[in-house]
């Protein structure tokens, strides 16, 4: 009796023009590094309670969109795993991560030739 080795099948590339795509999930990771920048400073320097507030919800809610649309990439294959983990468990942390996962999936996107 022999036993054949079962492979996974082949990852399906995204189709062009998928949603969510990358450049925007890329724009929205650095629009949340940006608020979370700004909630820092209203934060730590003036004591201005409503920018405060209004940073810190912008920064939550957004950071909850950006963490189902990377599921959501994930599984159609737009992003790669380890990103989609950055961008929705490291990033609840430390919102920069997942901007500085982006720009390492961009520069090896750019190496390898793939579309983005």
């Amino acid at each position: 009796m022999t036993h054949t080795a079962v492979s996974a099948p082949p990852r399906r590339r995204p189709a062009a023009g998928g949603f969510p795509s990358f450049r925007l999930l890329e724009a929205l990771s650095f629009t949340a590094s940006a608020i979370f920048s700004g909630l820092l400073v209203f934060w730590l320097g003036p004591d201005v309670p409503a920018a405060t507030m209004a940073l810190g919800w912008a920064h939550g809610l957004l950071w909850i969109a950006l963490s189902l649309l990377a599921i959501v990439a994930v599984r159609r294959g737009t992003i790669p795993f380890w990103l989609g983990v950055t961008v929705a468990v490291v990033g609840g942390v430390g919102p920069f991560a997942g901007t500085l996962g982006f720009l390492v999936e961009s520069r090896r996107r750019r190496r390898s030739g793939a579309v983005t």
